[in-house]
């Protein structure tokens, strides 16, 4: 057996493992996590003035991110495999826990579970819908109402112009600050950081992480529709 077919399989059967599964979306999920940080931040650059140059930053960024078609296709196919692991350990996982009980309690005992915890499978599912509608708004414009290649203020001002596009984006974002809280405090514990000295502090980080995340990005269809950014 070659070295390489004798790696595969040691990974294979790491993955079998509940660990294995858990690990990997720990690791996607990390990598998820850095992206969801980065586009905000990249996004928050509508609220800069524009350049001298008569070009606001942010369109600047979107030519920046442009410049490579092959490192930006590379960049999105990566995260796309990211997610598609993210969602197919998570239904891996769902599966053996249903397996392992296939008789639900009477009585679910919620006490000790959070509320984005116990929405963290509907949440997902619903954000992935979401990701879906967002890239169909602004990256390709296909359901924008005058979407411009490369005219991201312009794409932002109008595209949040439309008051029920802005709400379901606000509600996207609620709902991805609890999948956040939970799994990034998740995440945490499946990669060994599980110490009672540390724990309350990681636990506090991921809430204000999500809460960061969700606060940065719905402050920007708030902005449109309240004629702050225009």
């Amino acid at each position: 057996m070659s070295a390489t077919a004798s790696g595969l399989a040691r990974v294979s059967r790491f993955y079998e493992a509940p660990i294995g599964k858990k690990v990997v979306m720990a690791v996607t999920g990390l990598i998820l996590v850095g992206f969801v940080l980065g586009h905000m931040a990249g996004n928050l650059q509508i609220y800069l003035p524009v350049g001298e140059d008569g070009v606001h930053p942010i369109d600047k960024y979107g030519a920046l991110l442009h410049a490579s078609e092959e490192l930006l296709w590379g960049a999105r196919l990566f995260l796309l495999g990211s997610v598609v692991l993210h969602i197919w350990s998570a239904i891996q996982l769902a599966s053996a826990a249903n397996a392992a009980r296939p008789v639900r309690y009477v009585k679910q005992n919620n006490l000790n579970s959070s509320y984005a915890s116990r929405t963290m499978y509907w949440s997902g599912p619903i954000v992935g819908l979401f990701i879906v509608y967002h890239l169909l708004h602004f990256t390709t414009g296909t359901v924008h109402p005058d979407y411009k290649y490369l005219s991201v203020y312009a794409n932002v001002v109008k595209g949040f112009s439309v008051w029920y596009a802005s709400a379901f984006y606000i509600v996207a974002m609620i709902l991805l600050c609890m999948h956040l809280y939970h799994g990034v405090w998740s995440m945490f514990q499946s990669l060994g950081f599980n110490h009672p000295r540390y724990t309350p502090r990681l636990q506090f980080g991921a809430k204000a992480f999500a809460f960061l995340i969700a606060a940065g990005n719905i402050s920007i269809p708030l902005a449109v529709l309240t004629g702050l950014v225009k």
